[in-house]
């Protein structure tokens, strides 16, 4: 028995988290908006957690216009199946599935966390609403992640994750330091 994925988009992301983790003050929370199957909550319980450390993965299960097609019931249940895997293989690393909005969830989520992954709606607004409800939950030092950066450049902006993620970096400016902007953008939260 073994994981099961259909996807893989989060392959490209891993040299840029390989050389975050030693730049991680601490890994103890963990916070990831849109999970689909869990490819990168495999990865972050296998490479970034360390025991005693806690992953909150939050997903509606519902899809969007890019999963057309995709029966995300299906979706949902592999996503299940890796996190029981997980749960079996690292019984010190915690991983809780939270299946609602973004928005919703992460009103109800307490402060401090090492690192935030916001890869759940495309849509520039949803991943603004995302930016400014996560920024407030990231302790100093800590990493917030946007996916998609790049993702599909000639729809228009509103339709896109970069003219929000652009516009959340400029009004922060001052206020973190970047550490990688290309297809994924990894800000460091300064207290400054």
């Amino acid at each position: 028995m073994d994981y099961k994925f259909t996807q893989d988009w989060f392959a490209q992301a891993v040299p840029a988290w390989k050389e975050l983790k030693p730049r991680m003050r601490e890994r103890k929370r963990f916070l990831e908006i849109g999970s689909f199957e869990g490819r990168s909550m495999v990865w972050t319980v296998e490479n970034l957690m360390e025991d005693g450390s806690t992953l909150i993965c939050v997903d509606t299960w519902a899809g969007s216009t890019e999963h057309h097609g995709q029966d995300m019931a299906k979706v949902e249940e592999r996503f299940d199946h890796n996190q029981a895997l997980l749960s079996d293989r690292y019984p010190d690393r915690r991983v809780i599935k939270v299946k609602g909005s973004s928005y919703s969830v992460l009103k109800t989520q307490n402060p401090g966390f090492d690192m935030i992954y916001v890869d759940g709606s495309h849509h520039g607004l949803d991943v603004m609403t995302d930016a400014c409800l996560a920024w407030p939950l990231l302790k100093d030092g800590g990493f917030l992640v946007f996916d998609d950066y790049e993702w599909m450049p000639h729809l228009p902006p509103a339709q896109t994750p970069r003219k929000a993620i652009d516009t959340f970096l400029e009004l922060l400016e001052g206020r973190y330091s970047t550490f990688i902007k290309a297809y994924q953008v990894i800000i460091k939260k300064e207290n400054k």
